[in-house]
């Protein structure tokens, strides 16, 4: 019509749009018989339900679950800690505590390499005898304040200090340490050693809360309970029981901590004074986590320890006699002992060091019969068996071999291994007997002045595997731990020239030859590594164990264990 503006088609579309969608399909809804509506509501809910159970679907299936921030752990422990210090700590709950709270220069990784911790990196020079660290600009203590070099002199000088008595002395005598500026140190040997870097794992310690504190004090420092250390963990609070032994102690994320705050808020550890109390308690829920109780369900790792029973031809001269070591240890069913006695956890060995390296083991030998093994041995020697005098004689060398006492430590796993060896060796036709002594009587009343003509002992293995303190000629008389008193000019030399040596390669084929050689002299009758076995809750992730030297290495990636989790997408996942 004219005179009438007709509305535009954008007018026209706009109009259209303005009547809600909701309520042109309500009226179609209307216009359903009651039946049909029903019906279509149903199918309506239930295509909701599939379209949002679709997209959750395609969601997770792009979402990855990373480690997040929360929960803790409690660990439990036998003993109870004294001093929280990388100086001081004497026991493994010392060690423990320290190694949580406390960082080094260097760490731990998980495959039991060393990795940068304070320091950012390090640089050898070509004689293998200067080392010079570069501190990371960002490392501080638990209560803010920064990481120095001076911090770094003032602990090795403190660990150099004889007066002090820190177990850490030996290590560190003869190594000159100076600070370059704040973020620099260098060290200075006398002459090459390829382990040194293994020390620098030394918790580092505030020199402005410990220089003022005399060596006399120094143990009794409420720092020693209190410590301010650089590592993941801090302490958050310590129990005591009347007598005023520590019970507990609950430590917290370190926020500080240079390689980033761990995902666990805390860890609490429990400790008893009995095994058969920590087994309980692991047993009732009590605590969640343990190392070396018996359960079914365990994280094991080898530990670098080498049991056998150590030979002393100065007390007994029988014992100098090739054919009569060799067939005492051919006598020893060793798979038993790792099978019955100690349930699988160990592996049989024949030589000085331990598994779990670049080293070939010494095959154990597969007998059915050792008791025969051991007898050819003797007899092609020209040793005859005199069954009623229960006595082994050699008329060319006038010497008998009639009856062996083992000397060993009073604990059930040594026990019961020297009770497995006793039998073996009697199978033999040898009387034996065991005397038992408490670890520090041991030590001091019979290894050190050398008062043993058998002794059933362990030697603990460095990382780098130096034997040089256990099987160098110069080391046969205490404080030497040659307890084997074996002498060899040719293994002295190779011993010599691995800790001095800074190519692995070399050092492998060096060490090689020390397993070859000693293991064919029989100076002792090695019988088996045990494996280290930690329980840990089953939904604890992260958790990582390398060769164990000593217990606290079980935290050597304590910073990355959690057990909450988030769902992310993948670009938005980030490595620790």
């Amino acid at each position: 019509m004219e005179g009438v503006d007709r509305p535009t088609w954008r007018e026209q579309l706009q109009r259209s749009w303005n009547v809600p969608l909701l309520e042109r399909l309500n009226e179609r809804v209307r216009a359903f018989s009651p039946g049909d509506r029903i019906l279509f509501y149903a199918l309506a809910l239930l295509l909701v339900i599939a379209s949002i159970a679709g997209l959750s679907a395609l969601e997770q299936s792009l979402l990855i679950r990373v480690p997040a921030y929360g929960g803790g752990l409690t660990e439990g422990e036998v003993g109870s800690p004294q001093f929280i210090n990388p100086l001081l700590a004497i026991s493994d709950a010392d060690r423990d505590l320290s190694v949580l709270t406390y960082a080094g220069l260097m760490g731990l990784s998980g495959t039991g390499s060393l990795v940068p911790v304070l320091a950012e990196s390090y640089t050898t020079s070509a004689d293998g005898k200067t080392y010079t660290f570069t501190l990371r600009p960002n490392a501080k203590f638990s209560d803010g304040t920064p990481v120095t070099a001076q911090d770094v002199v003032f602990t090795v000088q403190k660990a150099q200090d004889a007066a002090l008595k820190s177990p850490e002395y030996a290590d560190w005598s003869g190594v000159s340490v100076s600070a370059v500026d704040q973020h620099t140190v260098t060290f200075t040997l006398a002459k090459p050693y390829a382990p040194f870097l293994g020390l620098t794992t030394l918790g580092i310690l505030p020199s402005r809360l410990w220089q003022n504190i005399s060596d006399g004090e120094f143990p009794f420092s409420t720092l020693e309970t209190s410590p301010v250390g650089a590592g993941p963990f801090r302490v958050a609070g310590i129990s005591r029981d009347a007598s005023g032994l520590i019970q507990s102690v609950s430590l917290v994320a370190n926020q500080n901590y240079v390689l980033g705050r761990p995902y666990l808020d805390g860890i609490t550890f429990n400790f008893y004074s009995r095994s058969e109390d920590l087994a309980n308690a692991l047993l009732s829920g009590a605590v969640e986590s343990a190392y070396d109780v018996p359960t079914k369900s365990v994280l094991t790792s080898p530990y670098a320890r080498v049991f056998g029973v150590f030979w002393n031809p100065s007390e007994k001269q029988v014992y100098a006699r090739a054919e009569v070591r060799k067939a005492l240890s051919l006598a020893i069913d060793r798979p038993a002992i790792v099978t019955s006695v100690l349930d699988g956890y160990a592996t049989a060995v024949m030589g000085p060091v331990p598994p779990g390296g670049d080293i070939k083991q010494v095959p154990v030998p597969s007998s059915t019969n050792p008791t025969a093994d051991a007898a050819a041995v003797l007899q092609s020697a020209g040793w005859t068996y005199d069954g009623t005098a229960r006595v082994w004689k050699n008329a060319g060398a006038k010497q008998t071999l009639e009856s062996i006492t083992i000397r060993t430590s009073n604990v059930p796993e040594l026990k019961s291994v020297a009770s497995a060896v006793k039998t073996d060796w009697e199978k033999l036709g040898i009387p034996v007997s065991i005397e038992l002594y408490e670890p520090g009587d041991l030590s001091q009343n019979v290894i050190r002045p050398r008062k043993y003509e058998a002794l059933l002992y362990g030697e603990v293995i460095g990382r780098d595997q130096d034997l040089y303190a256990f099987w160098d000629s110069q080391e046969q008389n205490d404080p030497g731990l040659n307890i084997a008193l074996y002498a060899n000019k040719t293994v002295d030399a190779l011993l010599e020239d691995a800790r001095s040596s800074s190519d692995p390669v070399k050092r492998t084929a060096d060490l090689q030859k020390i397993e070859d050689t000693v293991a064919a002299e029989y100076p002792a009758a090695f019988l088996y590594a045990p494996d280290f076995t930690y329980a840990v809750p089953t939904d604890l992730e992260g958790v990582v164990l390398p060769q164990i030297i000593l217990p606290a290495d079980r935290f050597a990636t304590v910073a990355s264990w959690y057990r909450v989790t988030d769902a992310v997408w993948p670009f938005f996942a980030k490595k620790k």
